[in-house]
């Protein structure tokens, strides 16, 4: 059996989960967080936990099973924590600021690359070099996170541009042929 698909999922109070068909949602503090989920997977509730059954066996079922878990399990962390993505800003000049709920990026080019929240996401922006990107949506969380990151990603030579928090940036060595003085 899946170690992962097979774990309970505590329900904290103040998380209400409905599940009708193949469509669960899940309300809390932070919002509420729809998905439809795969339609052999079943959901068990017992004693405040959530619990992923499996119908069968088969090679299918075992991998539906760890990933519906894991899929329900963020729906119920994002509504009561959230999730936050960290990105870091680096070269001379670049820098983040907020209009509004609006992220504002100097990165280099002739013009300000203004950026607007979708539903549900926060930008923070705790210095100029660091944002930080919150949600109750995993899934969005990350994908916001990577179009921001796509709009200057870390060159290799000098390690200019956007990253995320603690992303390790291979460097290359520069021009080498001026050395020898020929």
């Amino acid at each position: 059996m899946s170690r992962i698909g097979r774990m309970p999922i505590p329900l904290p109070t103040g998380v209400e989960v409905s599940h009708q068909g193949n469509r669960l949602t899940v309300r809390g503090p932070l919002g509420t967080l729809e998905r439809d989920l795969h339609a052999d997977m079943a959901l068990e509730r017992e004693d405040g936990q959530l619990r992923v059954v499996r119908p069968s066996d088969e090679p299918r079922h075992r991998s539906l099973h760890g990933l519906t878990r894991t899929l329900v399990n963020n729906m119920v962390v994002g509504v009561t924590t959230g999730f936050t993505r960290n990105l870091e800003i680096s070269g001379v000049g670049y820098r983040a600021a907020l209009q509004g709920s609006k992220l504002v990026l100097a990165l280099g080019y002739s013009h300000p690359v203004e950026i607007d929240p979708p539903a549900g996401i926060e930008f923070r922006v705790e210095n100029p070099t660091r944002i930080g990107v919150f949600g109750a949506d995993k899934e969005l969380v990350g994908q916001v996170a990577a179009d921001i990151r796509s709009r200057r990603k870390p060159e290799p030579y000098k390690g200019k541009g956007i990253r995320y928090a603690g992303e390790k940036i291979l460097r290359k060595a520069g021009k080498a042929g001026k050395v020898g003085g020929g």
